[in-house]
């Protein structure tokens, strides 16, 4: 069985109602971003970063998977798939989608500030007081720009063993998640998917763009792969 890995970006959750950073509506909601998504932002004002993230995981629960992640799921009666996303939302598994590893962390989780180990399903408000089971504040457990990318590794070593890569939704722009692309197999069929895509198409021998939005552009990739 050939395996399919779709790298996906804030372009695919966008058509569900999930506002992305670099909007001009976006979910900045007037902070730098330093102040509501770093650790130095978190020891500055833990209250105002908390209520960020209050607001975008409320906003999650009343939004649905679209088009574009139904599709993705289709994949799985053929080939083995494996999804990387820098998105935090759970879209892709609500979908179905069977394996996802999210880069930049999850919004529906909550990690604690001592024990990096402890991660809690998280799907309410979080508070300063709510502590982890070794009496410590939790936070979201969101990666934040200056920290690591503790699930780089792992992304690198799916995106090496890929057959066919799928690019939705994202500029691969921003690094470490646009080196993935480089790490795949010289050889392999590329889709990048993108209504403004931004690629440097004479680098790749086999890359297919459509600029098309997710919705539509991912269902006509998995049709041509299903056949």
């Amino acid at each position: 069985m050939k395996k399919i890995v779709v790298l996906t970006g804030a372009g695919i959750s966008a058509e569900s109602g999930i506002n992305t950073f670099r909007d001009s509506n976006g979910l900045w909601e007037g902070h730098d971003v330093m102040e509501v998504a770093s650790p130095m932002g978190w020891q500055k004002d833990k209250e105002k970063v908390l209520g960020f993230y209050n607001k975008r995981r409320a906003q999650l629960l009343e939004v649905f998977p679209n088009g574009a992640h139904k599709a993705l799921v289709a994949l799985e009666k053929k080939y083995e798939v494996s999804i990387i996303t820098q998105n935090v939302d759970d879209l892709h598994e609500r979908a179905g989608s069977s394996q996802v590893l999210h880069l930049h962390g999850e919004l529906l989780k909550a990690r604690s500030t001592k024990n990096t180990n402890l991660i809690y399903d998280w799907n309410k408000a979080m508070n300063l007081g709510d502590f982890c089971e070794e009496n410590s504040q939790l936070r979201p457990h969101i990666v934040w720009f200056g920290e690591d990318v503790p699930l780089f590794d792992k992304a690198l070593e799916i995106t090496s063993e890929a057959d066919i890569l799928i690019i939705v939704g994202t500029s691969m722009q921003v690094y470490p998640a646009a080196h993935l692309i480089n790490c795949a197999k010289s050889t392999i069929s590329i889709y990048f998917i993108d209504p403004k895509p931004v690629i440097q198409q004479n680098l790749y021998s086999n890359l297919t763009v459509l600029a098309e939005k997710a919705s539509i552009g991912v269902v006509k990739v998995v049709n041509q792969l299903i056949g």
